[in-house]
């Protein structure tokens, strides 16, 4: 569902979820992306950190 909205806004095709994507199928991708999410949200509450998005 992502893709297909990312897709139609038309955001650049950049970063390593959208290389993934071309790839890769697209549930290979989605557990890649939670278990990217699920090691963010763990390194933050055993931090107790606040979430700082990368600079772009």
């Amino acid at each position: 569902m992502a893709r297909i909205s990312a897709k139609r806004s038309g955001k650049p095709r950049a970063g390593w979820l959208w290389r993934m994507l071309e790839r890769k199928p697209v549930k290979v991708v989605a557990v890649a992306l939670a278990n990217r999410m699920a090691r963010l949200v763990w390194a933050l509450i055993r931090t107790g950190d606040s979430y700082r998005a990368a600079a772009a």
